[in-house]
């Protein structure tokens, strides 16, 4: 297991991580290190895969059964609640997402007292989830810096007028962010460039990572649109 380290800023007692697809039991489709249990796989691989996850960590993650949508909230003790982001101020807890094309974002304060974790797909990105993160987070906005994790790239991702109006319509110059293709209707969409102009709406403008694509890293990375059935990665920030 060869986790992605993120290259960013954070306070030496912020530490956090993005796993990719190896390192792990599973076969066939989920070969080999997946962490969804709600993808097909058998249950006691997935948690064969968990607990070697787990002992790069100090606690078991707070898992939460995302839905696409932008509600961010404070870890507890419930399991798996229904939610897109997560955020904590207790050291030892674990805020993590899974995803596999959809954007994880890790952040933190510059003082190293809250951190959390968004999945946002198209449809969380669009409804709000990494503004909801930053208001839950209760930090400066100024002073919260952001990892981008891993997620499908502006070469593969194309997206039907739904999905550019769903932006364009709350901000114009998201219209920057989709290259029009030779299919009526159809665009190339930057989920990247997309997260940077709405975090820096909020006034979070100390953005480091993307770059990487899930899609065409087919022997590093997990890819829904690419595989259809498959597994899913984790990224998880937690305070030291």
């Amino acid at each position: 297991m060869k986790p992605i380290v993120p290259d960013w800023p954070a306070p030496a007692r912020v530490k956090s991580l993005m796993t990719t697809r190896t390192g792990g039991v599973s076969e066939a489709s989920w070969a080999s290190l997946n962490l969804g249990d709600h993808v097909g796989d058998a249950p006691a691989r997935v948690a064969a895969n968990r607990a070697r996850l787990r002992q790069r960590l100090p606690a078991e993650p707070g898992w939460l059964k995302q839905v696409h949508s932008a509600r961010a909230l404070e870890l507890g003790p419930e399991p798996n609640p229904e939610a897109d982001a997560s955020f904590t101020r207790e050291p030892g807890q674990v805020c993590a997402v899974l995803t596999a094309d959809c954007l994880p974002v890790l952040f933190c304060d510059r003082a190293g007292s809250v951190v959390a974790a968004a999945h946002a797909g198209w449809r969380g990105l669009a409804g709000g989830v990494l503004e909801a993160t930053v208001a839950a987070m209760q930090a400066p906005p100024a002073e919260i810096i952001a990892w981008m994790g891993a997620a499908i790239g502006p070469q593969a991702f194309e997206v039907g007028d739904e999905v550019r109006q769903a932006f364009v319509n709350r901000h114009p110059d998201a219209g920057a962010a989709f290259v029009p293709q030779p299919a009526p209707g159809k665009w190339l969409a930057d989920i990247y460039q997309l997260a940077r102009i709405r975090l820096d709406r909020v006034g979070v403008q100390a953005v480091y990572g993307g770059g990487r694509c899930t899609f065409s890293e087919a022997d590093s990375f997990y890819s829904y649109r690419r595989d259809g059935v498959t597994g899913r990665m984790a990224a998880l920030i937690w305070l030291g």
